[in-house]
């Protein structure tokens, strides 16, 4: 009985994935801007975003963190948009707007009730085209940076883990860099250096824009066509990141954190890009450790064996390479070392036994609500179409990529587990209270 309701369950939501096929259409403008259009007439709600392939690990290594500097930049105002108005203008016509940075890319949208497509279109327009970029904005969004990395970073408990293992993981490639850059860069960095920056990466050749909800198509087209075919073509961008060497021998290394008492043990790996199959194996791999209070590592090392406050697998999937991070905080008299032990024995029988057929169905099954609910609404669905295109050089993933978790075995599973989750290709973190360190 149980098979046949495990059976019945991936059946139903096999059949939810069917019906939500994402019907998109694609073209290039004359100046290289690739566009994405999605029609949804069901409501009355649009969503104009652009996405621009520019991120942390981009630009001087001796000027870090500009791509997250300016998507606060970038909001400061235009030639025919007045500074500090931005959004505003964007709540005063019923919408809301934001925007993200990764290591990868940077995205920007806003979601308008329909009959504002119009000005949604304009508005990305004029940030490409018209930017103001004065020292008034730069000092500006430079104390807004700051202040942001001192609550998200500096003073906030455990902020700083992910910083400490990526300059540990990597050592050429500017992965091994925050992405909100260091602050003494931003300070040292004149006007000249952030136009050069905005002249270089900040071009319609360097983006995709995508329409997605309710819109009348050749209308929307001459709009697009109308705004953004004038803005010149950009230089070609050469990218050529330096290629890491293989880690072969565990890596020790120490952080220290003043906002915390409790110390953390931290294990990180530098496994393959988000576009390779392994990837996404890790994918299920971390949901199976960690995911929910009935996944491997909670129930031993949380609820069984009370050995730590909190546990967590993480594939953090980048375009070039991922990191898979590991976390966990000891408790009571428990120590590092103990923890470490209990962890290392749910990876080798992950290396060395298949995870049950019950497991493998819960797996499928969460990652089919996953791929779900990403696309059920059209401001995700903009976003993955963005990210499909831009990342990922096939937008018919927002169709497809399930398959490919579908495919996923159990024995891939244990072998991508044995490939990658070896000690000999790790970093092990101590990441101590900062009174602990007596220098």
């Amino acid at each position: 009985m149980k098979k046949q309701l495990l059976a019945a369950s991936a059946l139903l939501a096999s059949l939810a994935v069917s019906a939500q096929e994402v019907k998109f259409e694609e073209f290039d403008l004359a100046n290289g801007m690739h566009v994405i259009l999605h029609q949804d007439n069901t409501a009355p709600v649009i969503t104009t975003s652009v996405m621009y392939e520019v991120g942390g690990k981009d630009g001087d290594r001796e000027r870090t963190g500009f791509a997250h500097f300016f998507e606060h930049l970038l909001f400061e105002g235009t030639k025919n948009i007045e500074r500090g108005s931005w959004f505003k203008l964007v709540s005063s016509n019923g919408g809301t707007n934001n925007a993200t940075t990764s290591l990868d890319r940077t995205y920007y949208y806003e979601v308008f009730p329909s009959n504002n497509l119009q000005l949604g279109l304009w508005m990305e327009s004029e940030r490409l085209l018209h930017p103001v970029i004065d020292t008034v904005g730069v000092n500006t969004q430079n104390e807004v940076v700051k202040e942001e990395r001192r609550q998200s970073y500096d003073n906030r408990p455990y902020g700083g883990i992910l910083e400490a293992i990526q300059k540990n993981l990597f050592v050429k490639h500017p992965y091994k860099d925050p992405n909100v850059g260091y602050m003494e860069h931003l300070d040292a960095a004149t006007l000249e250096e952030f136009m050069a920056f905005k002249d270089k990466y900040y071009v319609p050749n360097n983006a995709v824009l995508v329409v997605a909800g309710d819109f009348e198509p050749e209308s929307t087209k001459k709009m697009i066509k109308d705004y953004f075919e004038p803005i010149p073509r950009g230089n070609d961008i050469e990218r050529n990141y330096p290629v890491e060497e293989d880690i072969t021998e565990t890596i020790k290394a120490k952080a220290y954190d003043s906002n915390i008492q409790i110390p953390a043990l931290v294990l990180g790996y530098r496994t393959p890009g988000f576009k390779s199959r392994d990837a996404r194996v890790l994918d299920m791999i971390s949901s199976y450790l960690s995911d929910g209070k009935s996944s491997k590592l909670y129930k031993r090392l949380v609820d069984e064996k009370k050995m730590a406050l909190a546990v967590q697998a993480i594939n953090l999937s980048l375009q070039d390479y991922s990191m898979y991070i590991l976390f966990a905080l000891p408790q009571g008299e428990n120590s590092m070392a103990d923890v470490q032990k209990e962890i290392d024995e749910e990876i080798v029988k992950l290396q060395t036994e298949l995870i049950s057929e019950r497991d493998y169905q819960k797996l499928q099954n969460k990652f089919e609500n996953q791929f779900v609910n990403a696309n059920s609404s059209v401001e995700g669905i903009a976003s993955s179409l963005a990210t499909y295109y831009m990342l990922y050089d096939d937008v018919n993933l927002i169709n497809t990529e399930i398959d490919i978790y579908r495919s996923i075995t159990p024995q891939e599973i244990m072998s991508v587990a044995k490939k990658y989750l070896k000690p000999n290709q790790r970093v092990e973190l101590e990441y101590l209270p900062k009174s602990a360190n007596e220098n």
